[in-house]
């Protein structure tokens, strides 16, 4: 089994129950909704979907909402534009049907925002504009860089001070509308520090929500701010859309680095995003450079990797998930373990069981890592090893097994809630061998949190030969 996950984001291309049962056959984890399209009608109908393809699935598919955040927007267009180089446009903060002369722009404060030479970037920067004049609410520009343009795509200005809430009206009603739904992760965007997770966190915790905060890396402010970032979310994004337009676009893949080896070592899910296949939304094969961008994401140590306009408004979806699979697979070959050498700090109790039970896996050859989960902390912990052998969670819980649908090398699998240990190491075992990863005289490594009952443990470890 692949242990890097795969993230789809959910479309028209995409959304019907037929092609949304094959991308979950193909590799699917986690659905993906991204809030800034649609409305709540369109996405509670695809949730309904993905929860009656779940009663048909042994491991649900999780389900991330993705918040539209403080981001600046086009307004909506008739149909599909082209700015043609060297051609004015107007960006104007009136509400109007935008086209190729003037474009209507969400963010009223605009014209305060630019100056005559400002370069304004569209749809993750491959529509260059120059700002010539302002007059009132309108800001004329000069194409630099033309392309294609439709409603609702996303504005850059690199250097300004955007003075937007850290979640708006919108992103706070789609949070509560995600609490009511029962959604597994909202992501977060535009994340600046982690004053703004702690918000969205009391906001869902007034909702009764369990749902994992998953923050957006996409400014400057957040790269600057990463580690109290990654403390307080529940995972990372590396959304490198606008993150290459808000910092010089060959800083990005050092960032991403960097920021995957910071989410290893505090064993925090970490996803990359955006253009990972992205010539497949027209093609029926992904380029050469993008086979090897998505390989070295998984070598970096990305817990999961995502699909945008691929699979959501692409010609190919099934076709990009499906070579999404095989890059996992193929890469996973040559993977090492992630013993983490250079930690020099005395370890905790749990952390010095998990390097125990990887490396006891690997030197008795177990077919598994069993682990016995709650909260889903154990799991998460032996994850953060990178361990060759699959690491199989056994919970009670089915919001952890949706939760640990993010975490690489987790196979989540529920079951029911044991009396003492010795009923929830034989159900444990019971239940993975139904599903055909272990068989009778097959090594296993166990480990749990005794008593069970307390979430968060780790202080039990056992070697045990299926029967």
């Amino acid at each position: 089994m692949k242990k890097t996950k795969i993230v789809c984001t959910i479309g028209p291309a995409c959304d019907s129950p037929d092609m949304l049962d094959k991308l979950a056959k193909s590799g699917m984890n986690v659905a993906r909704l991204n809030f800034s399209h649609g409305d709540h009608t369109s996405h509670l109908v695809n949730i309904k979907k993905i929860n009656e393809l779940n009663t048909h699935l042994e491991v649900p598919i999780a389900i991330l909402i993705d918040l539209q955040g403080p981001d600046i927007r086009l307004g909506l267009f008739k149909e599909k534009t082209f700015l043609e180089d060297g051609k004015q446009v107007v960006l104007t903060t009136k509400e109007l049907v935008s086209d190729a002369e003037t474009i209507s722009i969400d963010y009223k404060k605009f014209p305060q925002s630019v100056s005559k030479g400002s370069f304004v970037y569209i749809a993750d920067g491959t529509i260059e504009l120059k700002v010539k004049e302002i007059k009132g609410q309108d800001v004329i520009c000069e194409v630099v860089v033309g392309g294609e343009v439709n409603s609702r795509k996303n504005v850059n200005i690199p250097g300004a001070v955007v003075d937007l809430p850290a979640i708006s009206d919108k992103d706070a009603n789609d949070a509560r509308f995600g609490a009511e739904n029962k959604v597994d992760f909202i992501g977060l965007s535009f994340v600046k520090t982690a004053k703004d997770i702690m918000e969205l966190k009391e906001l869902l915790e007034k909702n009764h929500s369990e749902a994992d905060v998953i923050a957006k890396i996409e400014c400057i402010q957040a790269v600057n701010n990463i580690d109290e970032i990654i403390k307080a979310a529940d995972g990372i994004m590396v959304a490198r859309g606008d993150l290459g337009v808000q910092v010089p676009i060959e800083e990005v893949p050092n960032i991403q680095k960097m920021i995957i080896k910071k989410c290893n070592q505090a064993g925090k899910p970490v996803i990359v995003a955006t253009q990972m296949l992205e010539s497949m939304t027209k093609n029926p094969r992904p380029t050469r450079a993008e086979v090897t961008d998505v390989s070295n994401a998984i070598l970096d140590g990305a817990d999961a990797v995502m699909l945008s306009g691929e699979t959501a408004n692409g010609k190919y979806p099934h076709r990009a998930i499906d070579m999404m699979n095989k890059i996992i697979r193929e890469t996973e070959k040559t993977m090492n373990n992630l013993i983490l050498e250079n930690y020099n700090e005395p370890l905790s109790i749990e952390h010095a069981i998990s390097r125990s039970v990887c490396q006891s896996a690997h030197d008795l050859h177990a077919a598994a890592i069993i682990t016995c989960t709650k909260s889903g902390y154990t799991a998460r912990t032996i994850s953060k090893y990178r361990p060759k052998k699959p690491i199989i969670a056994v919970t009670p819980s089915l919001t952890e097994t949706k939760h640990l649908n993010l975490s690489w090398g987790v196979y989540p699998l529920l079951i029911k809630n044991s009396l003492d240990t010795d009923d929830l190491i034989k159900d444990a075992v019971n239940a993975v061998k139904k599903t055909g990863l272990i068989s009778e005289g097959d090594t296993v490594v166990i480990t749990a949190g005794i008593p069970f009952k307390i979430p968060g443990l780790m202080n039990f470890m056992k070697v045990h030969i299926v029967e």
